[in-house]
């Protein structure tokens, strides 16, 4: 059996010694053998156990590939799937929202026409809910969710909505006939605003669809990473591991 030292492993991937004593105590690796003098010994287990770690963080982040790693060393298969499965639940859902979106940029961008006609305008509450055929509590609730956020005339106290209120309702309204909650439309709204707008965000969706193929991609890579520890592990005795 192949002995290893903690800087064996931290070199192989460009991290600190004291990063691999981290993950050890955190449960991403196995517990080390200890010399009479109290040094760590690794094995090629542990440092299979440190790819698969680093391999899964790209694939389903820090907190969900500590888990993994943990129900792994205490012989929980099943959570193990269960949190995988959950990051393909999430990144399938992050598709769809995406491709929605890009419908509803699409929808918005066909109109802008419409909607550069009232740059220069605004529009009040009910004129909003009839230009959009829902009513003013709909409205109302947008802003109550923090989707809506619009101007209020300084001596009537009056909501007036803008060309980007009216845009961002436009965009809530059909998000909502695709069935999206409101608290995943805001984060939709949030998106668009900071990006600068309907042509900014297509950029924005860009980076986001490269996002999501690099998270893909990352997900193959960590299977087969994990797979190939599983059957490590399954042909180690205990000794060989601590």
């Amino acid at each position: 059996m192949i002995t290893l030292r903690p800087a064996d492993l931290a070199r192989e991937h460009g991290i600190s010694t004291q990063a691999v004593r981290n993950y050890e105590r955190d449960g991403c690796l196995p517990p080390a053998a200890r010399t009479p003098s109290g040094y760590r010994i690794y094995t090629e287990v542990h440092a299979a156990a440190l790819r698969t770690y680093l391999a899964l963080i790209p694939a389903y982040g820090h907190a969900a590939s500590g888990q993994i790693m943990n129900a792994l060393h205490d012989a929980g298969l099943d959570g193990v799937l269960l949190t995988i499965d959950r990051g393909h639940s999430q990144l399938l859902r992050d598709r769809d929202t995406l491709d929605a979106v890009r419908k509803a940029v699409a929808h918005l961008t066909a109109e802008s026409d419409a909607v550069a006609d009232l740059s220069d305008d605004t529009r009040t509450i009910g004129e909003l809910a009839h230009l959009l055929r829902i009513t003013p509590a709909t409205l109302r609730n947008w802003e109550g969710a923090g989707i809506l956020n619009p101007a209020r005339d300084p001596a009537t106290g009056y909501r007036r909505y803008g060309a980007s209120d009216i845009r961002d309702a436009q965009l809530t309204d059909l998000l909502r006939r695709g069935g999206y909650p409101l608290d995943h439309i805001r984060t939709v709204i949030q998106q668009i605003r900071t990006a600068g707008g309907t042509a900014a965000m297509a950029d924005a969706l860009n980076d986001w669809q490269r996002k999501l193929t690099a998270q893909g991609v990352a997900m193959l890579d960590a299977a087969a990473q994990l797979s190939q520890y599983l059957r490590m592990l399954d042909h180690v005795l205990p000794e060989q591991i601590t």
